[in-house]
């Protein structure tokens, strides 16, 4: 008799000893989760809201943006505006300082959402290095952004596209991975999240 309580005291023991580690097991790993997410958003740009959808089958080759998912090195500038009601998406590429508007006139690119960063305008483009990894950038000068406020500081193509160059501040960035490739020292390019399915390109933040 006296066995067999001491038998169920130690299995209660061990009964409530586990249950009691596992409230903190589980809050030990919801904490590093935290410390992880939080580590992934440390690299995007958020000081400005960022949305950007194109679906390239409405818009197949040629078309600049469609091109450029598809082809590492290439990179495309991107703006927005709304001409009678209707939402054009206007491209500068790099390797040869090319444009063009693209119309948006389907009824469901009229119901998303834009907003291209600071100053309406964002980079996109295929990286030759970092496996050919899509990246998307702010469009405005990282370093002028920061150091003197406001918003207007444009990257324009330099270096036959591999480089953008921002005219205040003398600093040149390599469109590939977004570093300062010439001038002062500083913060390289602003990025945003990218993901291309094969179909649809989004940039967000």
């Amino acid at each position: 008799m006296m066995d067999d309580k001491r038998r169920q005291m130690k299995t209660d023991g061990c009964c409530h000893k586990k249950g009691g580690l596992r409230p903190l097991i589980s809050f030990c790993v919801l904490l590093s989760l935290l410390f992880l997410s939080c580590d992934g958003d440390d690299s995007i740009y958020r000081d400005y809201p960022c949305s950007f959808t194109f679906d390239t089958t409405l818009h197949p080759l040629p078309c600049q943006l469609t091109a450029v998912l598809r082809n590492s090195g290439q990179f495309v500038k991107i703006e927005t505006t709304i001409e009678q009601g209707v939402r054009h998406v206007q491209t500068n590429r790099n390797y040869d300082n090319a444009t063009e508007d693209v119309m948006l006139r389907n009824a469901m690119e009229q119901q998303w959402r834009y907003a291209l960063g600071a100053n309406n305008s964002i980079i996109v483009g295929v990286s030759s290095y970092d496996d050919h990894l899509l990246v998307a950038y702010e469009g405005q000068c990282p370093n002028c952004l920061t150091d003197l406020g406001g918003i207007r500081y444009p990257l324009t193509w330099a270096n036959n596209g591999l480089h953008l160059y921002c005219a205040k501040c003398g600093r040149s960035y390599d469109v590939n991975n977004g570093v300062v490739a010439a001038g002062k020292a500083g913060k390289a390019l602003f990025r945003y999240q990218a993901a291309f399915d094969g179909t649809i390109l989004r940039v967000w933040n």
